[in-house]
């Protein structure tokens, strides 16, 4: 008996023993063989269209053998597309790096047949004129499965193939149900230029006998600047708002195309990390969401815990993630009346690598991305009803809460500059908020706004949440830590004259008439005058006078600028051009004939709505005349710009798309490892982004040292500025907090937290300016607001001229800041210029070209570029 009792232990021993080798050697017979089944992802319990492709037939292996690249990314869409009646493809717009995007409207083909007037009765329910009289109950919900805005977040594009695939071939009652009830669409890959980056590196790098699982192998570690980001190295999950990239505009005008009921937006973790779904950390939703969205976000969460723990998949909700900034895929939604989810699955980040959890293989992290696209489907299925009745009911409650707000309106301008001007209203008009020409004049918060040429924006409108979010200012918050900025005030972005309009100062006749954006166009400028034998002069207040100026030094033209104000005789009388102003003189011209100058200067003035005056005289009326030594001759810029190891990519970046995209610029992009084989005398400007350059050697900082030395130009940001000053390369003190000698104790748990409310993420704040400063020609007012993402201060130089840009008394316009970085900013330079040798260095604190949407303060980088040079050198600090 005993050893029957023995031989049944042992037998079942066995058996566990080989139940638990087989859990165990999953992910290692991935490795060894990494062909994964269709079968492994998809549900058993249905049958499958056989005349829709699976997708190895298209791609040639299997989902999860290789990373998909996005052309075969597109042909399977396109295959699905042509096998099924369920599923239609449109291209919504190319990448800077001409891509196709896509989407699929996936639904019943009884749905497909009258898809338009499905669309446009969904929509309706944004209109609270017409969203009464409609029976939710007859309507189908709207999802929208996004995936891998981030490029090397892949198993999300790689699960966008099993969701198209699933949806087109599954059959069966429920399904049937499902997509009678329900329009999906599906954006398999937000980030293709990232995706290919990550892709080309990843598979280039893949054993392919045995896969790797070292962490340290080259496979799970890309080179600077890695592909998380688009073609000019931006977080795309940070433009749904700024909307300066192809891809989240073409993205944005289907979305409001639709107007979903809910939203996906699948990204990736670290790789010991487990899998996050949404609802965020309470404490840090934004202000002006709704909430029952949140109450419904709850609810889907429970459709993804029951999906994933059919797999016994680890998963949180409610830490690490929060849902405030705008600009974020999860939270844009939010404020359009649409339930907007993160995804975050631990990645891979290749074909399989070791974590604290033992072996996380790609397909596994595709299976679980495809298990909360389907729980999503199958959740707003459920919740259908709920959902639609959500949607119209955000947007009554937008003209009911309107009424009740406080602001009843904004009022806006930039009369010196109609380009800017028409940069917001292309942002206002994709967000469809409703925006007017002033209809009577008006004065708010000491400023005076006119009829016909400045704008407004009542708050009562469907869009008010989101105009409110664009408009206001906010420096009180109910938590201190921040997943991104903590504010982004379009009219302090764009530098702009405004003023919030209260019950008594607004009326409808302030409403002249609406803007209409279907119509908005790109101002053109205007060359005044015939040709001339002299000269010709436009003045910098323009946003894309910089790149007029370029365009003519690009020709070899000559160019001067002005440094103190005049007045001229003009074709249309008598005009002040005021200092920064930009001439254009006939005589000196070695390279070009008169004809071929006006020739020149008319296009310049066209492309870049900027106002060009021909002159024929150099005597002023007023002021300086024409041949004043007040004048300085401009070098065309030669630009170095450092990337590389420790370079902050974003920062890089936004620098090259800035002189790239905004002012035509050719810019040199040398790794810092590189710069001791560089020819630095082909430059005359370096420009250094936020970064740690400690890894740069002695003979390379000698380099530099001597070439600044020697005349050249360095306009450095933030800790490039800090490293500068340590090696001797201009004169720069950093202020250092005061610390108390005896501190209190503090719990443990607080540590993180505490800490992390010392960092700045992105707040707005004042400044007092110098407008007699080169670095401030194209401004008018005394005040500058400035945008801060950091912590590093400057003392006040010794040389009273040298800190054109100082923090006001009272800085914080918006935003949170503690009270000791607070105590930090009053009357320490936001920008401050100092040399060494012959050279000049421009130091800023402060980023001025922040995710391309801070139109106010990138003249301040395009002054430093094409005037840095001109700084007198009295006023450097040496």
């Amino acid at each position: 008996m005993m050893l029957k009792y023995l031989l049944s232990l042992l037998l079942v021993a066995a058996c566990l023993t080989e139940l638990n080798a087989q859990q165990q050697t999953a992910a290692e017979r991935y490795a060894d063989h990494p062909e994964v089944p269709l079968s492994y992802f998809m549900p058993d319990d249905v049958a499958y269209d056989a005349s829709v492709p699976e997708p190895h037939e298209i791609l040639g292996f299997n989902i999860g053998e290789w990373h998909l690249r996005h052309d075969l990314l597109v042909r399977y869409m396109e295959a699905v597309a042509e096998a099924s009646d369920r599923v239609t493809l449109h291209e919504y717009g190319r990448t800077h790096e001409r891509r196709p995007l896509l989407l699929l409207t996936i639904t019943h083909p009884e749905n497909q047949q009258s898809i338009e007037e499905i669309r446009r009765r969904h929509v309706s329910l944004t209109d609270p004129e017409q969203s009464g009289d409609l029976d939710i109950g007859e309507m189908p919900a709207v999802v929208w499965l996004g995936y891998s805005v981030h490029g090397n977040e892949h198993s999300g594009a790689n699960a966008a193939l099993l969701s198209a695939y699933y949806y087109a071939a599954a059959q069966g009652p429920e399904i049937e149900s499902r997509l009678r009830e329900t329009v999906i669409l599906l954006d398999p890959g937000f980030n293709p230029d990232g995706q290919d980056r990550f892709v080309s590196w990843v598979n280039s790098h893949r054993n392919l006998t045995r896969l790797t699982t070292d962490p340290r192998n080259r496979e799970y570690n890309e080179p600077w600047p890695r592909s998380r980001t688009n073609h000019y190295w931006f977080d795309l999950n940070r433009d749904w708002m700024p909307l300066q990239h192809p891809e989240s505009r073409g993205r944005l005008e289907m979305f409001h195309h639709w107007k979903p009921n809910v939203l996906t937006d699948h990204h990736e973790m670290g790789t010991n990390a487990t899998y996050f779904f949404q609802p965020g950390i309470p404490s840090r939703n934004n202000p002006l969401t709704l909430e029952r969205n949140y109450e419904l976000t709850a609810k889907l969460a429970e459709y993804h815990a029951d999906h994933l723990d059919q797999f016994g998949q680890l998963y949180y909700t409610k830490e690490s993630f929060d849902d405030f900034y705008v600009g974020k895929g999860s939270t844009y939604p939010d404020l359009n009346g649409t339930i907007g989810i993160l995804f975050e699955q631990a990645s891979s980040r290749g074909h399989i690598q070791e974590s604290q959890h033992g072996l996380v293989p790609f397909p596994e992290t595709i299976r679980n991305q495809f298990q909360t696209s389907l729980s999503t489907v199958t959740g707003t299925h459920e919740l259908r009803t709920e959902l639609l009745d959500f949607l119209r009911t955000h947007y009554t409650r937008a003209i009911e809460d309107a009424r009740q707000d406080n602001v009843r309106g904004y009022v806006f301008g930039a009369p010196h500059d109609p380009a800017r001007m028409y940069h917001l209203l292309d942002i206002l008009g994709r967000h469809q908020i409703q925006v007017y020409k002033l209809g009577q004049n008006v004065s708010a918060s000491d400023r005076s706004f006119e009829s016909g040429r400045d704008f407004i924006i009542p708050a009562e409108q469907p869009q008010y949440r989101m105009a409110r979010s664009l408009f206001e200012t906010r420096t009180e918050f109910t938590d201190s830590l921040f997943y991104d900025v903590s504010t982004w005030s379009l009219p302090h972005a764009f530098g702009l004259e405004h003023a919030e309009l209260s019950g008594r100062a607004f009326s409808s006749g302030l409403l002249g008439e609406a803007v209409d954006f279907d119509e908005l166009s790109f101002p053109e400028g205007s060359l005044h005058g015939e040709k001339s034998g002299y000269a010709y002069v436009f003045e910098w207040d323009g946003y894309y006078a910089p790149r007029a100026l370029h365009d003519l030094q690009y020709r070899d033209v000559r160019t001067k600028v002005a440094g103190r104000s005049f007045t001229l005789q003009t074709t249309e009388g008598e005009r002040e051009f005021r200092m920064g102003s930009i001439l254009i003189p006939v005589g000196i011209q070695d390279r070009c004939s008169p004809e071929e100058l006006y020739a020149m200067v008319r296009e310049a003035a066209r492309n870049n709505a900027v106002d060009i005056y021909a002159v024929d005289t150099g005597l002023a009326r007023g002021g300086v005349d024409l041949g004043s030594p007040s004048f300085s001759a401009l070098e065309r810029p030669e630009v170095l710009l450092i990337v590389g190891d420790g370079v902050n990519v974003s920062e890089a970046g936004e620098t090259w798309f800035q002189l790239d995209q905004r002012y035509s610029v050719p810019v040199s992009m040398i790794e810092t490892t590189r710069l001791g084989s560089a020819d630095l005398s082909r430059y005359n400007t370096i420009v250094m982004p936020n970064g740690n350059y400690n890894s740069i050697d002695s003979s390379v900082r000698e380099r530099i040292s001597q070439w600044v030395s020697g005349g050249g130009l360095i306009i450095a940001y933030k800790n490039a500025a800090l490293w500068l000053a340590n090696n001797d390369m201009g004169k720069a003190v950093m202020k250092s907090r005061i610390t108390e000698s005896v501190s209190e104790p503090l719990p443990y748990a607080d540590a993180g937290e505490n800490r992390g409310a010392q960092v700045i993420g992105g707040s707005i704040f004042q400044t007092n300016v110098d407008l007699t400063h080169p670095l401030l020609y194209g401004y008018r007012n005394e005040e500058l607001s400035v945008f801060r993402n950091s912590t590093v201060f400057f003392e006040p130089p010794a040389n009273r001229y040298a800190a054109p840009i100082r923090y006001t008394d009272s800085p914080l316009i918006s935003g949170y800041i503690s009270d000791e970085n607070l105590e930090m900013m009053p009357g320490s330079p936001s920008v401050m210029v100092t040399g060494s040798g012959s050279g000049r260095i421009i130091l800023f604190a402060d980023n001025p070209n922040f995710r391309a949407f801070w139109f106010g303060t990138n003249k301040l980088f395009a002054n430093s570029i094409f005037f840095g040079r001109t700084v007198n050198w009295a006023t450097i600090e040496r």
